[in-house]
């Protein structure tokens, strides 16, 4: 397996991106799998539904199950959040993981730019980022900028810089 990250501040069009680049690399013949990091808390069951119910009366995990998908919910309460590399290990193998945040990770990353956001590049301070996807340009980028709405040149970017996942290769920098 590969993994590659996709980071940049909120607003900036990651997911927008990650929707456009993963029928690019599946195209390319790649079974895809993505991770994406919640600063907030999220729910994805929700009041009235069986699970939901389940979770709130104590429930550790909840696994639902159905003949098109499943999925697992682990509440947390008082365990601390898991690692980039505790999730990873809890993926199926495909070819290529698409992490979107986990910032302070040091997997191979694209940072997704734009100036009327105004936050500053993040690849200024970051070696994990190998290249700027923007909507302009970025004269004061460190690395490679990529025009954001090449999908194909982001997807062959994504191919050449793709890490394999060694569980020692991702831990977070203090």
């Amino acid at each position: 397996m590969q993994l590659f990250g996709l980071t940049g501040w909120s607003g900036s069009g990651k997911t927008t991106l990650l929707a456009k680049l993963l029928p690019v690399l599946i195209g390319r013949g790649l079974q895809v799998s993505t991770l994406k990091h919640a600063h907030k808390g999220f729910d994805i069951d929700h009041p009235g539904k069986d699970s939901h119910t389940h979770r709130l009366a104590g429930a550790t995990e909840v696994l639902v199950s159905s003949p098109t998908r499943w999925a697992l919910v682990r509440e947390l309460r008082d365990e601390p959040e898991p690692t980039l590399e505790d999730l990873l290990a809890k993926l199926s193998p495909v070819d290529l993981v698409l992490v979107e945040g986990f910032k302070r990770d040091r997997h191979p990353k694209l940072e997704v730019w734009r100036r009327e956001v105004g936050k500053p590049l993040i690849a200024r301070d970051d070696p994990s980022i190998v290249a700027v996807a923007s909507d302009g340009p970025v004269p004061e980028s460190p690395v490679p900028v990529l025009d954001l709405d090449d999908a194909e040149a982001i997807a062959a970017l994504v191919m050449e810089r793709a890490m394999p996942i060694r569980r020692r290769d991702v831990r977070a920098t203090e």
